[in-house]
């Protein structure tokens, strides 16, 4: 009996045995490559409609910048006077305007919730902490430049200007030493960097945004916390979570 032999019976060499196995599997690695990269783009026409509206949620990490004045070294008591970068906590709204493949022009309207210190050391060692617990109502006004889409994902630049007006304000609150007179408006420069992500639904965008005050927000006073003080500004980082 003979013994069959299946690459004589087709006629089949060697080269061409390796020929058919090495097609065959670029032909594998082929389809497999095309079916990852086929991925659905989410969100397609987002950037077709003028307007987008979404809500935000932030943790701020606020304190003050300041400078001293003469009375510093000739008046007051305190040899060191410090403020504790404190969190604080922001929730608001996101308005979006679309301009352009480019640019955007957004507000994201918001209430906060801050606890600025600041601390006067004493040669002593003793020390103490005055502070201002306030709520603030932010209103940015903000460019947004945004990179080419890339599938789901796209990264952007903002910057702007943003108004702050404080709603708890008690008129008395200068007479307490532990409590610090400042004033209850601010106005801020405001500059960013954020990712966007689109969902099926929904875009998210996290975001960390560095807020700097134009303004001096201490009240003019005598008492002992801030007579060394000349100036005093804003200054916060925030972590923004944008859903729109």
């Amino acid at each position: 009996m003979h013994t069959i032999n299946i690459r004589n019976l087709f006629n089949i060499r060697r080269p061409q045995i390796a020929l058919l196995l090495g097609l065959s599997f670029i032909a594998l690695n082929t389809s497999d490559v095309s079916g990852q990269n086929i991925r659905r783009k989410h969100l397609e026409y987002y950037d077709d409609k003028p307007i987008h509206y979404g809500i935000l949620f932030a943790v701020p990490f606020t304190d003050y910048r300041f400078s001293h004045n003469t009375d510093f070294l000739t008046k007051d008591s305190a040899f060191l006077v410090e403020s504790p970068k404190t969190a604080a906590f922001r929730m608001g709204f996101t308005i979006n305007a679309f301009l352009n493949d480019r640019f955007d022009i957004r507000t994201t309207p918001s209430v906060s919730l801050y606890d600025r210190q600041l601390r006067l050391s004493y040669p002593n060692g003793s020390s103490q902490i005055t502070k201002r617990e306030s709520t603030w109502v932010e209103i940015p006004l903000l460019l947004k430049y945004k990179s080419k889409r890339r599938g789901n994902n796209r990264m952007y630049m903002i910057a702007g200007c943003s108004l702050g007006l404080e709603t708890n304000v008690k008129r008395n609150r200068g007479g307490n030493s532990a409590v610090l007179d400042t004033r209850t408006s601010d106005f801020t420069f405001d500059y960013g960097v954020g990712f966007e992500r689109f969902f099926e639904f929904f875009k998210f965008a996290p975001e960390l945004r560095f807020s700097h005050g134009m303004g001096n927000v201490l009240n003019p006073s005598t008492t002992a916390n801030t007579m060394g003080i000349k100036n005093l500004r804003t200054h916060t980082v925030t972590l923004y979570l944008n859903f729109e």
